[in-house]
C-alpha cells in the first residue's frame, strides 16, 4: 500500500456531473479512483485525466446495484489505497406513471441511489477516518426538497440521501471527516437530457447549471467543509420555492411540467 499517496473515489464517474467532478479533482492535483459501469469509457477517462494533469488515476468497472460488487470494490480499495475523499455521485432516475414503471427499474433506483451510497460509505469510513482530514460528498439534488409526481421514487431516494448525509455529518462532529450533501438542479449532461430540458418553460430552465460549473462549486465548498451545498442562485431560488409555496400548488406545477418529460420506456 502506498501510504503517502491519497486518492479520491468517485462513483458514476464516466459521464455528466461525475466526469466533471473527476476533472475538477484532477485539476486540483488529486489522485483518482473512478468507478462506473462497464463499457462507459471510465478507463479512457482515467487515462485522459492522468495524462492531462500528471496525477494517478485508476478506472474500476462494476455495477453498484449488486451488494457483492460494492463489497468487492470496498475491499479492493482498502487493500491497495489510502483515500481522503469519497464522492457518491452514481444515481439513476426517470419519469413515468408509477404503475407503468417496471419493478426491476424501481429496484435499480433503490439499490443504486440509496443502498450503494450507504454501504460504500460504511465500508470506506474507517479508511477515511485514518487521515488527518477527509471528506465525503453525497449528491442529492433539488428533487430531495419535496415530492414530485411521475418521479415518485427518485425524489424520495434523494430525500433519503439528504437525511442520511446530514445525520452522518452530525454524528462525525469532532472527528476528522466532513460530510457534505449537494443539491444541484437539472444539468445538460447528454443530448437526450437537453431535449427534455428544452420542453420546460423559461422559469424552469433558468435553474439549470452546466455540469462543469456545478462541479467547481461542489468541490470548492466540500473542501471548505460546507455541510449543505446548493450550487447557483437559481437553485437557491428553487429551494425557497419548494419550501414556501403550498404543496398542492407546487405539485400541480410539477405535474404539468413533468408530464412533458414523460419517458416511454424508463427501463
Amino acid at each position: 500500500m502506498e501510504k503517502e499517496e491519497l486518492y479520491t473515489v468517485i462513483t458514476g464517474a464516466s459521464r455528466g456531473l461525475g466526469k466533471c467532478l473527476a476533472n475538477e479533482c484532477a485539476r486540483r492535483g488529486r489522485n483518482l479512483i473512478l468507478v462506473a459501469l462497464s463499457n462507459e469509457g471510465v478507463m479512457e477517462t482515467a487515462d485522459e485525466l492522468a495524462g492531462k494533469y500528471a496525477i494517478k488515476a485508476i478506472g474500476y468497472e462494476t455495477d453498484l446495484t449488486s451488494g457483492e460488487n460494492i463489497y468487492s470494490l470496498a475491499e479492493w480499495i482498502k487493500s491497495e489505497y489510502k483515500i481522503d475523499m469519497l464522492i457518491n455521485n452514481a444515481g439513476i432516475g426517470g419519469t413515468n406513471h408509477f404503475e407503468e414503471v417496471k419493478a426491476d427499474f424501481i429496484d435499480t433506483i433503490i439499490q443504486l441511489n440509496m443502498k450503494a451510497l450507504v454501504l460504500l460509505t460504511h465500508q470506506l469510513l474507517p479508511l477515511l477516518k485514518s487521515n488527518r482530514e477527509s471528506f465525503i460528498l453525497n449528491i442529492a439534488g433539488i428533487a430531495a426538497f419535496g415530492p414530485m409526481p411521475y418521479k415518485t421514487i427518485y425524489p424520495a431516494s434523494k430525500a433519503f440521501v439528504s437525511s442520511f448525509s446530514r445525520g452522518l455529518n452530525a454524528e462525525l462532529k469532532g472527528n476528522n471527516v466532513s460530510v457534505s450533501v449537494a443539491y444541484p438542479g437539472g444539468m445538460a449532461t447528454n443530448s437526450e437530457v437537453v431535449e427534455r430540458m428544452n420542453r420546460y418553460n423559461f422559469l424552469v430552465k433558468s435553474t439549470f447549471l452546466s455540469p462543469g460549473k456545478t462541479a467547481k462549486i461542489l468541490i470548492r465548498k466540500t473542501l471548505d467543509h460546507r455541510t449543505v451545498i446548493v450550487p447557483g442562485l437559481a437553485n437557491k431560488m428553487s429551494r425557497l420555492f419548494i419550501k414556501f409555496i403550498p404543496e398542492d400548488v407546487r405539485l400541480n406545477i410539477f405535474s404539468r411540467n413533468l408530464q412533458k418529460e414523460m419517458l416511454v420506456n424508463p427501463a
